[in-house]
């Protein structure tokens, strides 16, 4: 639920924010109150490997997937974003596999191409906002999101098996916190914001609550109930977007839209269900992990 108005609230954060801004700040205010909070709970240092991992899962889902999806949404709207984010599920099971050696059966990679064939086929074919839009640099570019926020969940999901989800990503955004704070400043005198409030409620939310407190439970609920069954909920999230968006942005609800998230949405429960009837390696959260 925390995710699902990410989109689009980045959206209309986009509108007075470009995209570098975006990115930087939500990491710099998001990694502020990590911080805090590491503080209060006395979290102790993580090892040099948790370290590297953490650092590598931040880039991810705290550099790569807001960049990437901010540039996207400059030229597609946030439903047409939230149908590739459809696939995010499919893709974290897929780096899953290479990280926590998780076994996948032919079922799942048969519904995992099967709705990225639908997807592909959507984007060439079909139209949005009333006009035809062919596969293009937004496309791609929140592709490259989906996939950035895949590694990102995978590392971060291991790391939380020790260290609880909200520690996990809380270091992962202090460790980033001294490039993002530098990024920051070094942008700031270029930069030209056109600040409204719904433009300060959109970072407000995407930096307190997609960057920070969405993932203390998104992270703490992969560790306790693995990434194959708990993933199984992200198949809400696209169509949870595309309703949002065009509750409050006002943007096309298509049949084709809605027809091809439903698509989606089957394909990637088929895809989890069958993982999940699989023997896998069940991410365990520790009993003293608070998240």
């Amino acid at each position: 639920m925390a995710f699902s108005l990410s989109l689009t609230a980045n959206k209309v954060a986009v509108a007075g924010i470009d995209a570098v801004g975006i990115t930087v700040w939500r990491a710099v205010f998001a990694g502020a109150l990590a911080a805090v909070y590491l503080v209060a709970v006395r979290a102790p240092l993580p090892g040099l490997s948790s370290a590297g991992r953490l650092l590598v899962s931040g880039l991810g889902v705290i550099v790569g997937f807001p960049l990437l999806s901010s540039l996207a949404l400059q030229s597609i709207d946030a439903g047409r974003a939230a149908i590739i984010l459809g696939l995010l599920p499919a893709f974290t099971a897929m780096f899953g596999q290479v990280i926590g050696g998780e076994r996948l059966p032919w079922g799942f990679w048969a519904a995992a191409l099967a709705g990225i064939a639908v997807l592909t086929i959507f984007l060439l074919e079909t139209t949005a906002a009333a006009a035809p839009q062919r596969l293009g640099w937004g496309d791609l570019q929140m592709l490259g999101a989906t996939l950035c926020s895949a590694l990102g969940y995978a590392l971060g999901a291991r790391e939380a098996r020790e260290l609880g989800g909200a520690r996990s990503i809380s270091w992962s955004l202090v460790l980033l916190l001294p490039a993002t704070v530098v990024a920051a400043l070094l942008t700031l005198p270029h930069a030209h914001y056109e600040l409204s409030v719904p433009v300060l409620t959109a970072m407000a939310y995407i930096a307190v609550v997609s960057q920070l407190l969405g993932f203390f439970a998104w992270y703490g609920g992969l560790a306790r109930g693995g990434i194959a069954r708990v993933g199984q909920l992200q198949q809400l999230q696209p169509m949870l977007t595309i309703t949002a968006s065009a509750l409050l942005l006002h943007e096309p609800l298509t049949i084709a839209t809605l027809f091809v998230g439903a698509v989606i949405a089957v394909l990637v429960w088929i895809a989890q269900r069958t993982r999940a009837q699989s023997p896998t390696c069940r991410l365990q959260a520790p009993a003293n992990a608070s998240n």
